[in-house]
């Protein structure tokens, strides 16, 4: 099992290198730009091209069945889950085969909402709840082995 973590705007690095000490697992971080972990052993640091969906690619080719993905991307998520792995968002939803349909469906519906001018767009802050959230649905996708 290894963790892949869609890093550019991602709010929960430093937890996900925390928990993978503790259970020894490796982390791919993938970005655009270099993200500051020096020579952590359980560290991949991965810069992909600044071109659209690059990391997200670069995640989709490497994850495996039994491996975790940390994304907000829902198209990401929905391609890792069709390579059977877990997929988690940085506020800690989990995201399964069950539900991506309909959570494919509700993005897609709210961006055509958006772009219609329908809809504002409105994300609420990232808070301690959110945090707790991520790590306790975390430990419970390593758990679930």
């Amino acid at each position: 099992m290894e963790i892949y973590v869609d890093g550019d705007a991602c709010p929960v690095k430093e937890e996900v290198v925390k928990v993978a000490e503790r259970h020894k697992l490796q982390v791919h971080m993938v970005s655009n730009t270099w993200l500051r972990y020096g020579r952590h052993p359980l560290v991949n640091s991965v810069v992909v091209p600044e071109e659209p969906d690059a990391a997200d690619d670069w995640i989709a080719e490497h994850i495996q069945a039994g491996d975790i993905a940390i994304t907000a991307d829902i198209p990401l998520a929905s391609r890792c889950v069709g390579e059977g792995a877990k997929v988690l968002d940085p506020k800690g939803k989990i995201f399964t085969e069950d539900s991506m349909g309909m959570t494919l469906a509700v993005r897609d519906l709210m961006t055509n909402l958006r772009e219609a001018g329908d809809v504002k767009s409105y994300s609420p802050a990232f808070s301690k709840q959110d945090r707790s959230r991520f790590l306790s649905s975390l430990d419970q996708l390593i758990c679930k082995k």
